[in-house]
Order: structure tokens, then sequence, then C-alpha cells
């Protein structure tokens, strides 16, 4: 309900492989309506070099906007909103190795299995069966019977789905046993109805509960079938290697199980995102190692995917680690030649707090619990413009956090330093309407009421950092 998007098919190719900044251009025009509507955003923040262009756009076609007004209005102009508080823009780039990671939500997963595009997915009749009051069709064989597909819709309407998809998918399966046992009390509660008019509101739930206990089939076969694949010893793997990334470990202590994983020929998809993942948390592999694993690629997954490797490279996701190069970071993580360039997780991962040894699944107090014990930097990034306090007492203890503001009017107060070691601008803009105007209209209509944060991703956002969010 809270969530917008373009729904842009190649976001991340048109800004980072071709530099078509046609993204950029839409993300103005869907924001543009929301000023018009509610005002100006009093506030632009934003990290990221695409974040500072769409910034200065917005600001352009204000400007433009101005000069089209009639002399009469033009001195009033647009005003600063008194509903939404700031604007809150990410540029994609500055953390590119959260969306390389599994997710771990209900939804992620289902999104990394399926797919979710406009809100609906496409799931196999065997696993989740035909749509309700349809009879399956005779087929001439088993095979066509097989790839039968459905489009279930997955959004808010769908209150269950509304309680899972956020969670852990570690928790998912005793949340659906407790909806399962609740549901089942309800229904046999018509056995206690004594009046007609119990029996009648009964009568008047029962839809309610057939179309609860429909959803409940429906993401029971869901995360059956997850589950299938989440034990597998592949996964499991994949998952380790991940983990033992973003966590610190020597990167080089990983190429055994990345080399068997291409031994044993998983989607080449698998491979590369272990591969970018490495590359781009370590600054890059090591020549001799990027060389191997490139020979690899070609032998086992064909000679085609050159240009793959090329795309990666030009993208700087799968790059060399040397002096030479742009994305170089030197061992151990420090040096300032390199700040503006790449986003330094070496350094990050502790200023930032990125890695929680100890995450509560049940009842999370941080963000860390959608990837397990990795916090999205993307995430923490708005974190320190919007949760100042939260954030210092978990980085410096409960004393760091006394006095800090918690309002997104601070801007990147406090964590300046910290921004020096994430890639692109960092920029604070406050727009500001005709004062007269204002300080009349704030005489009027005071300041109590509760003001509104937008973020914008640019380049797309996964769906495990919107459950963050």
């Amino acid at each position: 309900e809270d969530v917008l998007t373009l729904a842009y098919d190649d976001p991340i190719g048109d800004l980072y492989l071709r530099r078509d900044p046609t993204s950029i251009f839409l993300a103005a025009q869907a924001l543009m309506p929301i000023q018009h509507k509610y005002g100006l955003f009093p506030r632009i923040i934003g990290k990221g070099d695409n974040a500072r262009r769409l910034m200065e756009l917005l600001l352009r076609m204000r400007s433009e906007v101005a000069a089209d007004e009639k002399p009469a209005t033009s001195r009033r102009g647009m005003m600063p909103s008194t509903t939404i508080e700031s604007l809150i823009i990410i540029d994609r780039e500055v953390d590119m190795a959260t969306p390389l990671l599994t997710q771990l939500t209900y939804e992620g997963l289902i999104d990394e299995m399926f797919g979710i595009r406009n809100n609906q997915a496409e799931i196999d009749t065997s696993i989740i069966g035909q749509a309700p009051g349809q009879q399956p069709k005779a087929q001439s064989g088993a095979p066509q019977q097989q790839g039968l597909k459905r489009k279930i819709q997955l959004d808010s309407t769908d209150k269950l789905y509304d309680q899972l998809r956020d969670a852990n998918f570690a928790i998912v399966g005793p949340l659906l046993n407790k909806v399962a046992r609740r549901l089942a009390g309800e229904y046999e509660s018509r056995h206690g109805a004594k009046s007609t008019s119990e029996l009648r509101e009964f009568v008047n739930k029962l839809p309610g509960y057939q179309a609860e206990q429909q959803s409940l089939k429906t993401h029971t076969n869901l995360t059956e079938e997850a589950l299938k694949h989440t034990q597998t010893d592949i996964f499991n793997r994949v998952l380790e290697v991940q983990q033992n990334l973003v966590s610190g470990s020597d990167p080089s202590s990983q190429h055994d199980t990345i080399e068997e994983l291409i031994a044993r020929d998983l989607p080449l998809i698998t491979i590369l995102r272990l591969l970018c993942l490495e590359s781009t948390i370590s600054g890059g592999l090591r020549p001799k190692d990027l060389d191997n694993f490139k020979r690899l690629i070609l032998h086992g997954y064909g000679f085609q995917h050159l240009l793959t490797l090329h795309n990666l490279e030009k993208m700087g996701l799968l790059v060399a680690r040397t002096a030479a190069n742009p994305f170089y970071i030197p061992v151990g993580g420090g040096g300032s030649a390199s700040e503006s360039k790449i986003t330094n997780y070496n350094a990050l991962r502790k200023s930032l707090r990125l890695i929680v040894d100890e995450v509560n699944e049940q009842d999370p107090n941080d963000i860390a619990y959608v990837y397990s014990g990795y916090a999205p930097l993307s995430v923490r990034l708005v974190q320190s413009i919007i949760q100042k306090q939260h954030l210092l007492t978990l980085i410096r203890g409960p004393s760091a956090a006394s006095d800090t503001p918690s309002s997104a009017t601070q801007g990147w107060q406090g964590f300046e330093d910290v921004l020096k070691s994430v890639r692109g601008d960092t920029f604070n803009r406050i727009q500001k309407g005709d004062e007269a105007a204002v300080k009349a209209r704030h005489m009027l209509m005071g300041s109590g009421k509760e003001k509104t944060v937008l973020v914008m991703f640019l380049g797309g956002i996964t769906r495990t950092e919107i459950a963050a969010l």
C-alpha cells in the first residue's frame, strides 16, 4: 500500500551498462506530480551520482513550471509540502552487493524461485493446484499437464500474504501452522451455535473463511516447494559462500567451493552472482583467479558468454584487483583515493554495523533479519537519516545516541565520515517557496502534523530491501 513502482524493465542495464539516462527522466516525471499535488519536497537528500542527476532534474523541472506560470501566480509558485518531510534518493550503484545476495524473506524467496511481476507470479499447477472452481482439463499426456501455469495475485488484499511477505522464511512454517489452527477452531465453532442469530452470523462469515482457507492452501503449497529448494545441498553451499563473503572472510577461501559449483553445472546466473559479489565487496578478484574463472565459465557454459563477461566488467561488477583499476581497494580496506569510485564494504562493515551476529527472526529488532545477519547497506543509509538514534545505539552503544536528532531534516548529520566510504556524490538540498506565503500558511495550519518521508531507489530495489524499510 505504501510502495510505488515504475515497473521499468531494465534500469540497471540502462543506467550502468548503456549509460542511458531515460530512467532518470522517467523517475523525475513520476515525482513531479507528487510535488504538484502535495507541494515541494522541503528537503532532497541522496547518495550517488545518478541520484544527484535526478535531484538536479527535479530542480530544473520546477523552474520550468515556474516559468510557465501566469504573472499573477508566479510569485506564489509551489510551496514546500506540509505532509512530506523529505525525499531520500538512493542510487542503486552505491550498493550493488545487496541485490546479488539470495533474498531470505518469504516474498523475496518466491521472487527468486518463480519471479514476481506486477504483484503476480506464474506458478505450475502441479505445485498450487487449479484455481478455485476450475476443473482440470483433460490432457493427452502427463508432460503437457505438468507445464500448465496459473497466475496468483500477491499483494496486501490477501491478508495472509500480507502477514507472511516480510517475514524471514525460517518462521513462515510456524506462522502458517498458527493460522491453520485458528481457522480450524473458528470453523468448528459452528457446532456451538445454539440460536438462529448465531448460525446466521457464522453463515455470513463463511465466504471469508473459505477465501482464507484457499489462501492458506496456496501459501502452504508454496512454502513446501520453497522448503524443498532451501533444504538442498546446493542452496546451502551457495548461501554459505555468500555469508562468508559479506562477513569479511578471505575471498580466496571460497574459490574451491565456487569451482565445485561450476563443475556441478549450476545455472550460470548463480555462479556470476557469487563472483560479482566477491568482486563488489573486495574491490575485484586477483587477476590470476579472475582469468581462471573466466576460462572455466567459457569452457563450461559456452563462448557466447564472452560478451556477458565483458558487460559485467564494463559495469564494474566483475573486475581484476589491480592498482591501475579504478575499482581497486588496497589490502586492509584503507585509503582515500578510492572513496568516490567504489563502495568500501570492508570499512562500512564496522562503521554501519552491516553484520549482526545475533538476529531474532521471530521478533526482529533490526533490519539484519531479512538476510539472516546481514543488514543491506542501502537501507542502513536510509536509517542514518531517519533513524539516527537507533543506528548509533546499535553501532556505539546506548550512550552515543542520547542527544542525536532522529528527524530527516538533519540530513546526513553524524555520518559524514562514514559516507566517504560510499560510492558517489552526497547531497542535501533544501527547497523553499515564497517566505511570506510560507509564514502565513504556518500560522494558519501549525506544524504538529505527522509527516511522510519518501524513499526513492534509482536503478531498482529488491523485495527484501522493501521488507527492511
